[in-house]
């Protein structure tokens, strides 16, 4: 009887503390709409750049490693690399299985580590608690944005670049150890049966990945147009702090900001581990109706961020 009673106080906690959720976030929204409304020229002419920022770097570096990803895993890469890299994966407590979505999200960038976790629970070859500790630390910047954008293109060094990547690297390993389990050489309850390729046709396997590609990549730049924005007014507080909260709210809206520094090398290492709120909300969005929670990814993210800040003050020293 007072068991019941104290389900029936949740309960009513709960559906209070909801209800008050949605109140505060409607009128969160109402205030974005007036200000969208009152501040309409500025809000065009950034998401003007965003779309331009999406046109130009974004889309050509992205949508061809979402689509190879998509296709590698509906071809089994999966099931193929696992015997390869089982020791490996065994460092973190998971199946060969799960280094596809570390490998394809370390060389894809974001979201394609989530995407490609994902893929492998939905088609069993994971556990939920082994895909939700995988996407911990296999969701993960593109190369291409640390070394040619930051490293070339802002510290006008490849050199740099490569060791934000290395940092990078590094930093999201060390995340993948930390959530590795509680119990040392305890392995998780496999699913019954051996896994074996899935015969599929590539011309089948070609066009679901193409079209799965190209609706994730709007879903991206939808993201990133609209966190461009609601970052664009947090770019006019002096640095430090200006570029901190804008690169915590969408990260390739940081890169205008910053400045071949010591300072701008630590942010961008610490804002590529930790990701930002737009690829905190492209990560949920490729985990929608999964069942998998974003849990253990946030924290993952954060952890990372914080390994990332670490390593990259080490190695300012001798870089800048």
């Amino acid at each position: 009887m007072y068991d019941g009673a104290l389900r029936r106080i949740e309960v009513i906690w709960v559906m209070k503390m909801e209800k008050r959720w949605r109140t505060d976030a409607c009128l969160v929204l109402c205030g974005l709409m007036v200000w969208f409304l009152a501040d309409a020229g500025r809000i065009r002419a950034a998401a003007a750049e965003a779309l331009a920022l999406c046109a130009h770097s974004v889309i050509p570096a992205l949508f061809p490693f979402m689509a190879a990803s998509s296709l590698l895993v509906l071809m089994g890469f999966g099931e193929w690399v696992s015997p390869h890299l089982a020791g490996f994966m065994a460092l973190f407590n998971l199946p060969g299985t799960a280094s596809s979505a570390l490998l394809l999200g370390l060389v894809g960038g974001y979201p394609i580590g989530a995407q490609t976790a994902v893929g492998l629970y939905e088609k069993k070859l994971l556990t939920s608690d082994e895909a939700e500790r995988l996407l911990a630390f296999c969701n993960n910047s593109n190369p291409v944005f640390l070394v040619s954008v930051l490293g070339s293109g802002l510290f006008g060094s490849v050199r740099v670049g490569v060791w934000l990547w290395l940092i990078h690297i590094l930093s999201a390993l060390l995340v993948g150890l930390c959530f590795r389990g509680t119990k040392k050489g305890t392995r998780l309850a496999r699913p019954k049966g051996k896994f074996t390729v899935q015969e599929v046709s590539f011309a089948a396997a070609f066009v679901k990945a193409v079209q799965g590609a190209a609706s994730a990549m709007l879903s991206v730049c939808g993201f990133i147009v609209f966190f461009y924005i609601l970052a664009s007014p947090l770019a006019r507080f002096a640095a430090p702090f200006g570029p901190a909260l804008v690169g915590m709210v969408e990260l390739f809206s940081l890169t205008p900001l910053l400045t071949p520094s010591r300072f701008s090398f630590v942010l961008a290492s610490v804002c590529a581990g930790f990701g930002g709120v737009s690829i905190l909300c492209q990560t949920a969005s490729a985990l929608d109706g999964s069942g998998l929670r974003l849990r253990s990814y946030f924290f993952g993210k954060v952890l990372q961020g914080g390994f990332s800040f670490a390593l990259a003050m080490a190695a300012a020293g001798f870089l800048l």
